[in-house]
């Protein structure tokens, strides 16, 4: 008995390699079809891998690299404020690695993502946009070379702290804004907070490194209170 052309052996197994094909392809899929919130939690990883594990030396040319892949981002979901809020920090640390008088155009561009975050929804990430301009502005050098302002600086991270009040990030900041304004009594009150912020699971990188951040600075008020 002879087998129909249309479903012969050869047809049978080019058909299978299809449907293999086909099935590959769409379990493929979740892989490259990322929701924004997932990609903005693969720059998180990557920005901590790079600020706390990267050689300083080699920081500001890691951190360029992440700046494209969080431009890119941005262009993709315009409208994303936890992807405006992670551009603005990644291009801050960007600046802070490079450093010098070049790093003022890379500041400005940081303070223009955050700005552009907290227009769509200063609150979201513990209102994490309000403390990361918060902390440009009183790191920044004033006029007429940048945009610094201290005052500035304490009504946006106070504004961070209003969504954040326990994160610890947003006390950490405010702690380094004290000490830095020679308010070591309040300053220390501020870093341990952020040194019993809750942590979060899915960042024990950025957790570990900030800590190590806490503690140092702690040392300092501690030196200057004695």
């Amino acid at each position: 008995m002879m087998t129909h052309p249309i479903y012969g052996k050869g047809c049978i197994v080019t058909g299978l390699r299809s449907l293999l094909f086909l099935m590959v392809s769409v379990l493929a899929v979740p892989t490259f079809a990322q929701t924004a919130e997932q990609q903005v939690h693969a720059l998180q990883q990557q920005w901590a891998e790079i600020q706390y594990h990267v050689p300083e030396k080699q920081r500001a040319d890691e951190f360029a690299a992440l700046v494209e892949k969080a431009s890119a981002l941005s262009a993709r979901y315009p409208n994303n404020p936890a992807v405006w809020t992670w551009s603005g920090i990644i291009r801050a640390s960007h600046a802070g690695a490079k450093g010098g008088l070049g790093a003022l155009p890379i500041v400005k561009a940081a303070k223009a993502d955050l700005e552009r975050a907290i227009a769509l929804d200063g609150s979201v990430l513990d209102g994490a946009a309000y403390t990361s301009l918060g902390s440009l502005y009183y790191q920044v050098p004033g006029w007429p070379i940048g945009f610094g302002d201290d005052k500035k600086a304490q009504t946006l991270l106070l504004k961070g702290l209003e969504y954040g009040a326990s994160d610890m990030d947003a006390n950490y900041f405010y702690a380094d804004y004290l000490f830095q304004q020679k308010d070591y009594a309040q300053a220390l009150t501020y870093a341990d907070r952020a040194e019993h912020g809750p942590a979060d699971p899915d960042r024990p990188l950025a957790r570990e490194g900030r800590l190590g951040q806490i503690k140092r600075l702690q040392v300092k008020i501690r030196h200057k209170l004695d």
